[in-house]
Parts: C-alpha cells; structure tokens; sequence
C-alpha cells in the first residue's frame, strides 16, 4: 500500500506532464508492490501532487532558485508500510523515481533539488474502511503469494522485531507485528478495493 505525495515548485509541472509523472510513478509503485499489476495493486498505487508557490518553499535562506538544480524542486514522501522492503529496496525506489522525475521534466541529471523521504508506517497503522489492516492482509489483496521471498523476507523481519520487544519486556498488546505472530490481533481484509 504505497502512497506517494509529489510536492513541487508551482510552475514546474502543467496538467499533461502530471498525467506522465503520475503515469509513471504508478508504475513504480506497482514495481514496489513485486510486479503486483492487478486490481488489488493498483487499487493501492495512490500519487498526489502538492504544487507550492514560490514563496512557500525556502532553501538554503532563498524562495528563488539559488540553491536549487534542474529540474527544480520536488520533494516526494513515500509512504510503505513498516518491514516491507530491504535497504536495496528502497535504494531502488529513491532511482526509480528520481528518473521519472527527470525523464517527464526533460532533464538528463537528476541534479540536487530531488529528494525523496520513505517513511515506514509501524504495522497496524494502515487502516481501510475504518478498519486496521496488516501488510499480511494487503499482500494477499494485491496478489501476492504469502510464500513469496518478499514476504518472507518481511516475516523474518517481524519475527526478529517480536524477539526484540519480547526480550526488551514490551506488552504483547503494544502491535507493530504481523497479525499471524500476535493471536490477539485478528487478520483484517482490506474493504473497498477492487
């Protein structure tokens, strides 16, 4: 369940090469979701853009451009959930859509101004339908196969975050685990994607 917010300079970017970035970053989106290209996938592949006006966005003390390289500003907060992707992982999405930003904007070098921020959101803080659901739970709703090495990378993860809280004497209703490694915590389907 991947969501990407596009903030950028107001200016930067007119109606059809929102079309094209959107377009694309969908398409990393479902290459972060393992190739999941399904309704389930792509039901869970949101973009939003953000457009600031120029004096909005400072940087480096400057409203204007100083410190700022083709093709501008952009800043791109991803938001994945927590143990789903390895540090080449994310090394991979911050290239992906550095490229996509410079391939819609015509620009051969991603320069200094793009910056992208992937923030992890602790299991059990995703929620559809007003209801809490798990990456166990989104994995199956996009089509991937709960024996994958994805998720089984992502379960080894877990477990070791079980041990750790276990050993550290949290209380085993404080969540941030798979459902299937906290019995009191049922397994939640998400609702409402098709």
């Amino acid at each position: 369940m991947p969501i990407m917010d596009v903030r950028y300079a107001a200016g930067r970017l007119d109606k059809e090469a929102k079309a094209a970035l959107a377009k694309k970053l969908t398409d990393v989106l479902i290459q972060m979701e393992g190739g999941a290209n399904t309704p389930g996938g792509r039901g869970f592949a949101w973009v939003f853009f953000t457009a600031f006006a120029e004096d909005d966005w400072w940087i480096g003390g400057s409203a204007g451009d100083d410190y700022v390289s083709p093709p501008g500003k952009f800043l791109v907060q991803i938001s994945i959930p927590e143990g789903y992707m390895n540090i080449a992982h994310k090394n991979e999405v911050h290239a992906w859509v550095a490229a996509a930003i410079t391939e819609v904007t015509g620009v051969s070098d991603p320069g200094r101004s793009i910056l992208t921020v992937i923030d992890e959101v602790t299991e059990g803080n995703w929620g559809n339908a007003g209801r809490p659901i798990s990456l166990e739970s989104i994995a199956e709703t996009v089509g991937q196969s709960k024996q994958g090495a994805r998720l089984n990378w992502s379960r080894s993860y877990f477990e070791a975050k079980a041990r750790a809280m276990a050993t550290a004497g949290y209380p085993t209703d404080a969540g941030g685990l798979f459902p299937s490694l906290t019995p009191s915590e049922p397994a939640r389907t998400p609702t409402g994607v098709k």
